[in-house]
């Protein structure tokens, strides 16, 4: 059975980066560039509606480079996979197949891959990732290749970055104010109940709420002290629906990864004898990294809370592995 692929917002980072203005400086602060004009970005974001129904972060076109953003809060050494998915839906959607049979060459812009980090866990301002690195067999000379630099953008990293984007430096300020919030607002929940958080049988609810109470505390100093204050005015109330979703999101992935849950979810599926897969799923983050791909966030909390719905997730992942699996 397939499940309605829902359509979600986005994230904060997407929601301020939609903005070509703020994209097109933190292209220049990047590249070391100063286009002016907003208007000489092509924005090529993937919707979720190409044949490879993929949704990213960000990319788009500009001096014929294609720039494909992604925005990560833990490290992720498998992005040069999905950026090479991204890379392979956005040329389809600018070149037709029936383009390519041509005596003509096709002139196709430059790709350029950057991960945006600002995860807790520790990481240097910048890693590279490659897809050869991926590779079961390593070859001398490969004949692919596709290389990721992820960027530190958490307070104290990349600094000269941050200080030529604004837009990316104030992002960075926000979630650092978040993260203080958050304690703030945890340690006063500890103090005025009987029943500390750590203790709580279920603690979705409760932290659904403090995380929106810190969000809403990080927003108003943001704008108290003119930090992206037409941005988080504008947009205050969807940041705060948005924040508490990707915030919880993250901390449901966190709370999967220490536990180790290495042998999958056992009540939802079955080390995939359940629907014939001789490997099955090893892990549930290989499910809920797939769910993030295409925007579908909420599932990954609603499937964390039930069970039964986990596993039909399960099983419209191995309808869909079994559908895009080449020779299959």
């Amino acid at each position: 059975m397939t499940i309605e692929n829902r359509k979600y917002k986005d994230t904060v980072f997407r929601m301020l980066f939609n903005n070509k203005a703020h994209l097109l400086e933190l292209y220049n602060a990047i590249n070391g560039t100063n286009y002016a004009n907003p208007d000489d970005l092509t924005i090529t974001t993937l919707k979720g509606e190409t044949f490879l129904k993929m949704k990213n972060d960000l990319s788009f076109i500009i001096n014929d480079d294609l720039s494909i953003y992604e925005h990560q809060s833990s490290p992720c050494p498998n992005i040069p996979l999905r950026d090479l998915y991204y890379l392979a839906a956005t040329l389809k959607e600018q070149f037709p197949t029936e383009k390519l049979y041509g005596s003509t060459t096709i002139h196709i812009p430059c790709p350029k891959f950057l991960m945006f980090y600002n995860g807790t866990t520790a990481m240097e301002d910048k890693v590279t990732y490659r897809l050869t690195d991926m590779f079961i067999k390593k070859d001398t000379l490969p004949s692919v290749e596709l290389t990721v630099t992820a960027l530190n953008i958490n307070d104290g990293h990349n600094k000269e970055l941050l200080e030529a984007c604004k837009a990316l430096k104030g992002y960075s300020i926000f979630v650092s104010k978040v993260r203080k919030y958050k304690q703030v607002v945890e340690n006063e929940y500890n103090s005025t109940h009987t029943t500390p958080l750590n203790l709580l049988v279920d603690k979705s609810e409760v932290m659904k709420s403090l995380i929106k109470s810190a969000i809403t505390k990080a927003i108003d100093e943001c704008i108290q002290k003119n930090i992206l204050k037409d941005f988080f005015t504008e947009y205050r109330k969807e940041i705060i629906e948005v924040g508490v979703l990707e915030y919880s999101y993250e901390q449901h992935i966190q709370v999967i990864k220490d536990e180790s849950y290495d042998n999958g979810y056992n009540n939802g599926y079955n080390s995939g004898e359940k629907n014939g897969e001789k490997n099955g799923i090893k892990n549930t983050t290989d499910l809920f990294s797939w769910l993030k791909s295409n925007g579908r966030e909420a599932d990954v909390l609603l499937a964390v809370d039930d069970s039964n719905y986990l596993s039909q997730l399960f099983t419209e992942y191995e309808e869909w592995k079994k559908n895009n699996t080449p020779n299959s």
